[in-house]
């Protein structure tokens, strides 16, 4: 059965109060089940409206953030195809059982390189799931941990590699025999210019990936002074 890890936004206003978020202001986030889909609905909240708020229901994760405005960036002309978050949020949204291993490594980089941060950790009866939020946007990622062995990370990070960096499809014996035919009437073809070494090709040790057992979210100092994810009192 497929889940929908979907990516959620950052609210501009808090969902109790409506009140607009002023920049670096401390807010509540919180994602809740959502009936209709079978996945999750993000809302955040003012700390003082969250407190106060009256709603029973259940959420699913909720920790402390820090709201900064959305900013817009120009679109460049053409996406980068070996750009790790944006392989990651295609293969999230595209949310096929084989690239499991191959979105947690990828989480796992981009929290190395300091763009993504992980809030919290769920056990559920399928699995153990893991909260990312993109330090800049607010962004959340909701990750499957597969629980990679420690044997089969090396092979993992290959696939991974060969995702960020597709090799050129083989010429056809057709081409093969053009090119041939070229060379024996005296053409050259002129090389191509190669490409500078993709910077964002990196090794993820092992020790790098986080033991099954690791039921708990490390707080990062310079980050929040509380990370914790306390229960609403009812």
């Amino acid at each position: 059965m497929k889940e929908p890890w979907s990516i959620k936004s950052r609210s501009k206003t808090c969902a109790a109060s409506e009140e607009a978020f002023e920049d670096g202001e401390k807010i509540r986030a919180a994602i809740f089940p959502d009936p209709e889909s079978s996945g999750y609905l993000r809302r955040d909240y003012k700390v003082e409206a969250w407190e106060k708020s009256e709603n029973n229901e259940v959420p699913f994760s909720t920790w402390l953030t820090t709201y900064t405005p959305p900013v817009i960036e120009e679109k460049p002309e053409a996406v980068v195809q070996d750009d790790p978050e944006t392989l990651l949020g295609k293969l999230i949204e595209e949310d096929e059982a084989h690239t499991e291993n191959a979105r947690y490594i990828l989480a796992v980089m981009l929290e190395r390189k300091k763009l993504l941060r992980e809030t919290d950790t769920q056990e559920l009866p399928t699995g153990k799931l893991r909260v990312y939020e993109q330090r800049k946007s607010g962004d959340i990622y909701i990750i499957k941990d597969p629980q990679i062995p420690l044997s089969d990370v090396d092979k993992v990070q290959e696939e991974v590699r060969a995702l960020l960096d597709p090799q050129p499809e083989p010429e056809s014996e057709e081409e093969s025999e053009t090119e041939t035919t070229s060379k024996e009437n005296g053409e050259s073809k002129t090389p191509e210019v190669g490409s500078d070494e993709n910077p964002d090709k990196e090794e993820i040790s092992q020790s790098e990936v986080k033991a099954s057992d690791d039921d708990s979210t490390e707080n990062e100092s310079n980050w929040e002074e509380d990370e914790s994810a306390p229960s609403k009192e009812e």
